[in-house]
């Protein structure tokens, strides 16, 4: 097993509790004045991007589908199905559009986001 790799936790913020979140889902939570898809997968690691569909503009990517595809972890966008990194924030489709991703991490039962 590899280290995680340290994580300044000075400008994290608590969002929920792990066992808030249904494994390969996500919920929304304001971090920082900004909406944020937090996603738990099925080995309780938690990922975290923006919410905002950049092509629908719709506060929604938390809603999304999770799943692999061409061996990236991803979230498909509700709304037109766009394809989401949820390591870089990069489409799939159209890889000159991309959200912000957020560092996350669990700590005992508590998911935090950095600010």
């Amino acid at each position: 097993m590899s280290a995680r790799p340290k994580i300044n936790t000075s400008k994290s913020i608590a969002v929920c509790r792990l066992q808030d979140i249904v494994p390969n889902t996500g919920v929304c939570a304001l971090v920082a004045g900004r909406q944020v898809a937090v996603f738990r997968l099925d080995d309780d690691s938690v990922h975290a991007i923006e919410n905002r569909d950049p092509f629908s503009r719709a506060n929604v990517l938390s809603r999304g589908i999770v799943g692999d595809l061409k061996g990236e972890l991803v979230v498909a966008s509700p709304v037109f199905k766009q394809h989401f990194s949820l390591v870089t924030g990069r489409c799939q489709e159209d890889p000159a559009v991309r959200v912000a991703v957020f560092a996350a991490w669990v700590d005992g039962d508590t998911v935090l986001v950095r600010a």
